[in-house]
């Protein structure tokens, strides 16, 4: 893709705002804070900044701590292509339910705009009601990207199960998707395909093609044609390609692999599994625990809408594993969720099962941990608590 025409894609969404040639993407109030940092502080732009890593997309991941990943037509282009090779489509469509200022919505845009395929960009609530577009026949494949809770929903409904049916690729993203939810996905004969990406690598990098998620295997896939995953000490993944950002903005860097916060490892044929992160990992009683492991278990017992598993002090057990639910809404049978756990080695079973009020996602339902975290202690610190 061309840079005007990238810019022009960019303006077009209306949630982008220019400063000195740099197109900065992100939701109104992030977008609001750096201005008012940018008013403060008056960073030094160089004559590269309209060169390279002139986009700048907001990106907070689970920390609620916005930056801005640096990327440009160079970058965007390679994720197009790769993505195209992989997936041995030639003109992309997609029904788009994802904001444009999140990397997969800004990408839908992309692909489709670089292919000559068709953007519908479509209200999730609609498509929960049961208000879904036509996918026209010819011209093109079909997709869509969901988080693992929005399929959940979906699988629901007969109706929703066989207008799924029609897409190409249904990219699952976003979070660990569950056994369960797996299996009545490939029961239901969904092209799902799981995917592992983020904003700093413009999407995804790896990803399961549906045909291997409907044989059964429940990776991330294997990476794709413009991205190399290896791994460092411990598993850490790391990414290297022609997608990687350019740096934070305003600073910039020019190495072009990443160094991610997640574990992993890799199978034999190069596929991805993601095992968690490791600035989350819980020591409890000496033991490791993933929180993700916890929240899979929890989430099957079909008792959350939502769930985070953190790790708070604890003089026993150094620290104690605590699974956090929002207050509004369904609220789980703990006596169930109790009974549904047992098969959990005891060190991963949770110790306390805290309620969040006012629980803190962002639009996308994306849940932020350390809000969580603020939340539950401040509650177990507390004369009200929930625990079994």
């Amino acid at each position: 893709m061309e840079r005007d025409q990238l810019k022009a894609l960019v303006r077009a969404t209306g949630v982008a705002v220019e400063q000195n040639g740099v197109l900065l993407l992100g939701e109104a109030t992030v977008l609001k804070k750096w201005e008012e940092t940018w008013q403060a502080q008056r960073p030094t732009l160089s004559a590269e900044d309209s060169e390279l890593g002139w986009l700048a997309i907001a990106t907070g991941g689970s920390s609620g701590v916005a930056k801005f990943a640096r990327h440009d037509e160079r970058t965007v282009s390679a994720a197009v292509e790769g993505f195209c090779q992989h997936f041995e489509i030639e003109r992309v469509n997609a029904i788009d339910v994802l904001p444009a200022y999140h990397v997969s919505g800004l990408m839908a845009r992309v692909r489709c705009a670089a292919t000559g395929g068709l953007h519908v960009a479509w209200n999730w609530k609609r498509i929960e009601a049961g208000e879904r577009p036509a996918l026209a026949v010819g011209g093109g494949d079909w997709v869509i990207s969901l988080v693992p809770t929005q399929l959940q929903r979906l699988l629901g409904s007969a109706g929703a199960v066989a207008w799924l049916r029609g897409f190409r690729a249904i990219f699952v993203g976003g979070g660990p998707v569950w056994p369960e939810l797996a299996a009545a996905a490939e029961r239901a004969g969904l092209p799902v395909a799981l995917t592992y990406g983020m904003t700093e690598t413009a999407a995804m990098v790896a990803a399961l093609k549906p045909a291997e998620f409907l044989a059964g295997e429940r990776s991330s896939g294997a990476a794709l044609p413009h991205a190399k995953i290896s791994l460092g000490p411990g598993g850490v993944v790391r990414i290297g390609g022609e997608s990687v950002f350019r740096g934070y903005w305003p600073e910039r860097v020019e190495a072009r692999e990443l160094e991610t916060d997640d574990v992993g490892c890799l199978d034999e044929r190069g596929r991805l599994r993601i095992l968690g992160r490791r600035d989350a990992v819980i020591i409890t009683g000496g033991k490791k625990v993933q929180p993700a492991d916890v929240e899979l278990a929890l989430r099957a017992t079909g008792e959350f809408d939502d769930v985070v598993v953190i790790g708070v002090p604890d003089a026993e057990w150094g620290e104690a594993v605590v699974a956090c639910y929002p207050a509004e809404g369904r609220q789980p049978d703990l006596h169930r969720v109790t009974e549904g756990v047992r098969n959990l080695a005891g060190s991963l079973r949770p110790k306390r099962y805290v309620k969040v009020t006012q629980w803190p996602t962002n639009d996308l339902g994306k849940v932020n941990r350390a809000a969580v975290m603020a939340a539950a202690s401040a509650v177990i610190a507390g004369p009200s608590r929930a625990s079994l």
